[in-house]
């Protein structure tokens, strides 16, 4: 094992490729519009095909986590974590010397499955390496340079687009990658010692990938639709067949586990959902994703539909309220982590869903036509720091209770419950809204077509019919977290941490 003075160095390293992966995840927020634009992608006819830039990638990192995870249990940390990085530096290097979309999502799908190989290696290194209150402590700092790199990504393609382009964003991943290979090769050089070889369930890899790459199609292609019916875009719905794709999603999933139960060296154990802490943890963190997607995705639609008219202010005032979010759940994240070190890992996460759930329900209460700025920032700040709070612990949870030799795929599965919540949060409570819209514009009364208060009073009647509409997702999120907590309070127990 590497000798305890080395174990800083050995998580500055892991922590270094978690950021990168972040950043590279969020940076096409900001860079969406010019990178459409370069690749001759025309609007709005080729809405469809322009959410592949972002999707492509979120489908590939969903779909290769588990087996990634699983990789770096069977190969090796060191290995996993310096391929994962090659892997990376390749996409990055190939995507900015990309004409068409096709050739661009091949770029980004190998971005993804680089990144998507980071986090989980990262949590099975720190898990590895440290003990007790330090694993947690550890976890935590992970998380909060997850969640930088989130925050890092939109503001740095922002500064892109404002003096160079897109393509700078992959061009410094390069050397970056490369770098963290030489430190990653070094660093880890002890972390495998005695590691027993085993081998790939690769029919088990195949049909989990299935499993998830058909449920996140749907997921975000019935999100989609929700959207586009609202704003009169591709009012048929669009692309995919979402029904055909969620049950053959559950048939692939009910393959999995029938060949998993029978597997000699399955891909996943699935006894170890036995384990109460282990399937809380998971559980736990599915319903924290489906509550913080709302956040990311609601609060800049109530921004554009209901304070601001003019698309520049918007973005800003966006900006401004969502960087609270962000940065306290990245302080948070911390305290978190120094927090269940001390008092164990349920009293902290049922502090932290009660605390999003505060968030959420001051949003749903206070936030209308009129709600000022520094009033949605501190609503938001609350929301984050509850969502910050709950990281370290429910990592730790589902990385501890499993054997050494599984903690790769182990975090790899809690990351991937948060994945899944966001996409079904995404997905459902979305669809909530919009059913909400429409009952409310029903029962709206407004003066003849020819009137001359006619627009005012559509105006207004769409704003405040759009912040009830929100206000009611925010509600929903409210209650989405009482029940984490509830699920947590049951399930989690004393950590080791605080033993």
């Amino acid at each position: 094992m590497v000798r305890p003075a080395s174990r800083r160095m050995v998580l500055a390293v892991v922590a270094f490729g978690v950021f990168v992966a972040a950043d590279d995840l969020t940076v096409v927020a900001t860079t969406l519009r010019d990178i459409i634009g370069d690749l001759d992608i025309p609007l709005p006819d080729g809405l469809d095909d322009a959410a592949w830039i972002v999707n492509g990638y979120l489908v590939a990192y969903v779909a290769v986590m588990p087996l990634m995870g699983r990789l770096a249990d069977i190969v090796g940390r060191r290995k996993t974590f310096v391929a994962a990085l090659g892997l990376f530096a390749l996409g990055s290097a190939f995507l900015p010397h990309t004409t068409t979309l096709g050739w661009f999502t091949v770029g980004r799908v190998a971005t993804a499955v680089g990144g998507a190989a980071m986090i989980p290696v990262a949590l099975a290194v720190t898990a590895d390496l440290f003990e007790g209150r330090d694993r947690t402590r550890a976890i935590g700092l992970l998380g909060a340079l997850d969640v930088l790199g989130w925050v890092w990504g939109p503001l740095f393609g922002a500064l892109l687009v404002r003096f160079l382009d897109w393509r700078w964003q992959f061009h410094v991943n390069v050397p970056l990658a490369l770098a963290g290979m030489v430190a990653a090769w070094w660093a880890l050089a002890d972390v495998d010692a005695g590691r027993a070889r085993r081998t790939m369930d690769l029919p088990g890899a195949a049909l989990l990938s299935t499993a998830l790459v058909l449920v996140t199609l749907g997921l975000l292609d019935s999100a989609d639709i929700s959207v586009a019916e609202e704003l009169g875009d591709l009012a048929d719905g669009g692309g995919l067949p979402v029904l055909p794709m969620l049950i053959g999603a559950g048939i692939a999933f009910a393959l999995f586990v029938a060949w998993e139960l029978r597997a000699r060296d399955a891909l996943i154990d699935l006894r170890v959902f036995g384990r109460r802490a282990y399937s809380g943890a998971l559980g736990t963190t599915f319903l924290v994703g489906a509550a913080l997607v709302i956040a990311m995705v609601d609060v800049p639609l109530f921004v554009n539909l209901v304070l601001e008219t003019d698309l520049e202010s918007a973005a800003v005032r966006s900006g401004m309220v969502l960087s609270a979010l962000t940065l306290s759940m990245a302080v948070s994240t911390i305290g978190g982590g120094w927090a269940a070190a001390r008092f164990g890992a349920r009293p902290v996460t049922v502090a932290g869903t009660l605390t999003s759930a505060v968030g959420f329900a001051l949003m749903a209460a206070s936030w209308d036509t009129t709600v000022a700025t520094p009033i949605m920032a501190v609503h938001l700040a609350v929301l984050g720091a509850g969502f910050g709070m709950v990281t370290a612990p429910l990592h730790d949870r589902a990385v501890s209770v499993v054997s050494a030799d599984r903690r790769g795929v182990a975090g790899a599965t809690v990351v991937l419950a948060r994945l899944v919540g966001l996409t079904v949060g995404l997905s459902g409570l979305t669809a909530w809204a919009i059913h909400r819209y429409d009952t409310l514009r029903s029962a709206v009364t407004l003066p003849p077509l020819g009137d001359p208060g006619y627009a005012d009073a559509a105006s207004a009647a769409q704003a405040s019919i759009s912040a009830d509409a929100l206000g009611a997702t925010f509600a929903a999120a409210a209650l989405v977290c009482l029940a984490a907590s509830a699920l947590a309070a049951a399930t989690l127990g004393r950590s080791h941490a605080a033993s």
